[in-house]
């Protein structure tokens, strides 16, 4: 992108011969950078104005120069106007080339280098600035720019400059139509593509942005959690197969926690610690935010860790809980729904749900405290979460029924 442009006349003294005139040229500057062109004219140095850089006097030979070299500039403030309308950089070597009827030189800079790019250098970063699962969604979303290039043009990769509005939103249609995407996955894959073109904005590669005027909003989504007496009736189930007995108990664990599959599959028992309240609490860091939690443990909680005190992986490996695949952990679930007449598509994420609602806000927990045991950045995140139950809703309103009364 250009910030700065100058242009002079001068002339200059030829190196091997003493002449009585000399070429004059033309100096072109942009960004600090510069480079000569011969006027193919030559003049007397003695009546030249080096500060108007024309020649001097009123003779037809001055006058003919001086109408040329403005001819000149008038060229070359077009040429620059034409590079920025096109969105080409405007450099002095590209109105230099454009002057002299030569095609401008650019590096080619190409979208799914660059990207390839960009997840090289996130991988070598997994465990310090980014988590393995927040590789493997830009990893996809490579493979999804990749494909909409053979699908929609039939080539293996493109220039950024090719790049436009038109581009973004055929993107969104292939997600939608040919991968299925709804409108929130969707979205965050046009996200991750976002984040690469602005890695070219800033670098200066790309000049004009393709998400103008494209909105990103994400659809609200309901988020779904077990009331009271869907979270009894798990809890007062036996089963004969010992692995449902162990879903369900971390499951159960994460209700009354908040913490995500990935967090207590990596929680260990040295996390357990004594609070500022004498109690129990467990020292959590987020995997997906990096953010540390510190979580007081509820007395089911801390019944669930003490049935597997003597574990061998808890006691030999320090691990927190026996946690399956998470793979494993959610078709058992859906075999524990079934047995204890629950409807809804129960997933280990669910429990997080339940912790933020059915748990502590509908408990009367603030919801402030709620954000800081969940590890969330703000409070945005949390209210996402935070859906008030009726029996939350009906409490208020009898208070202020009571008023009335």
């Amino acid at each position: 992108m250009e910030k700065s442009f100058g242009l002079i006349f001068f002339i200059k003294k030829p190196k091997t011969a003493t002449v009585s005139q000399y070429f004059v040229y033309m100096r072109i500057t942009t960004n600090a950078s510069y480079c000569d062109v011969s006027t193919k004219m030559k003049w007397d140095p003695t009546k030249w104005n080096a500060q108007a850089g024309r020649a001097e006097g009123r003779t037809e030979a001055a006058k003919t120069l001086n109408s040329y070299l403005d001819v000149l500039q008038r060229k070359v403030y077009d040429i620059r106007k034409r590079l920025a309308d096109r969105d080409d950089p405007v450099t002095a070597e590209n109105i230099k080339a454009l002057l002299q009827g030569d095609e401008i030189k650019r590096k080619k800079y190409m979208l799914l280098e660059i990207f390839q790019q960009h997840n090289d250098q996130m991988t070598a970063l997994v465990g310090q600035e980014f988590s393995r699962k927040t590789l493997e969604r830009y990893q996809t979303a490579f493979r999804h720019i990749r494909a909409f290039l053979q699908w929609k043009y039939k080539i293996d990769d493109i220039d950024i400059t090719e790049l436009n509005y038109e581009f973004v939103t055929e993107y969104e249609f292939w997600l939608k139509s040919v991968r299925k995407c709804s409108h929130n996955p969707a979205i965050k894959y046009i996200a991750n593509f976002r984040k690469i073109v602005n890695r070219c904005l800033r670098n200066g590669w790309l000049q004009k942005d393709p998400f103008v005027g494209f909105k990103m909003t994400k659809k609200e989504v309901e988020r779904t959690a077990l009331t009271e007496f869907e979270l009894e009736a798990i809890s007062a189930l036996t089963f004969k197969a010992e692995r449902l007995r162990l879903v369900r108990d971390i499951f159960l664990f994460s209700c009354y926690t908040g913490l995500a599959y990935v967090d207590v599959a990596k929680s260990k028992r040295s996390e357990v610690f004594i609070g500022v309240d004498g109690e129990q609490w467990l020292l959590s860091k987020r995997q997906k935010t990096d953010i540390s939690a510190r979580i007081p443990l509820l007395p089911p909680a801390l019944k669930i860790l003490e049935q597997y005190n003597g574990h061998p992986q808890c006691q030999h490996q320090d691990r927190l809980l026996p946690v399956l695949s998470n793979q494993k952990t959610n078709a058992y679930l859906k075999e524990i729904a079934d047995q204890a007449g629950i409807t809804k598509n129960l997933t280990f994420h669910i429990a997080r749900h339940t912790f933020a609602t059915t748990v502590t806000l509908s408990n009367g927990v603030p919801i402030e405290t709620v954000s800081k045991m969940l590890g969330h950045r703000n409070l945005r995140t949390t209210q996402q979460y935070a859906k008030i139950l009726d029996r939350k809703v009906s409490e208020d309103m009898m208070k202020l029924k009571g008023k009335f009364k």
